[in-house]
């Protein structure tokens, strides 16, 4: 089966907008949705259904930054994050005591919402050093563990992210 970009009719490669996914997402959808094959046999109906579905599954990966680095990574043969854990060690002293700093925090803290535009200003920095290692399209292994690293920061941020928004 098709992998994700093509499902969507996207190349291979991470920098996109989400306008950009959003307008192919649409005009894919449009294609292969099954109120486009009305009057058509059963069978191509629900292989008009089956499409839909494989679209919709493209859709909710590819839109999402995280899950599009995570996506092409294993596309390109990158380790996963339960093969290579590795963050630095300065990230992750830097997240425990964001994370403890969080915990003493009320919910409608200014500093609280301070912690929130840092963290996506850090999360975003991170997509930004990801998107041209990810764009290059490299197999090299060197560089597919580079690019599993900080995409493991990014993990980090992004689940103090969720918890900050959870309180």
């Amino acid at each position: 089966m098709e992998d994700y970009f093509a499902r969507l009719g996207l190349p291979r490669r991470f920098s996109f907008s989400r306008a950009e996914i959003d307008t192919a997402y649409r005009e894919r959808s449009r294609q292969v949705h099954p109120d486009q094959h009305q009057g058509t046999s059963q069978s191509a109906h629900l292989v008009s259904r089956d499409m839909t579905a494989a679209v919709n599954e493209a859709y909710t990966v590819l839109r999402d930054p995280y899950k599009r680095a995570d996506y092409l990574l294993s596309q390109f043969g990158g380790p996963s994050a339960t093969e290579l854990r590795d963050i630095p060690p300065e990230f992750l002293e830097e997240v425990l005591m964001l994370r403890m700093e969080m915990e003493e925090l009320d919910a409608n803290s200014p500093q609280l919402q301070a912690m929130e535009l840092k963290l996506q200003a850090q999360r975003d920095r991170l997509f930004e050093e990801l998107a041209p290692l990810l764009d290059t399209g490299s197999q090299d292994l060197a560089h597919l563990q580079l690019c599993r690293k900080k995409l493991n920061a990014v993990h980090y941020i992004v689940n103090l992210l969720r918890d900050i928004r959870l309180r």
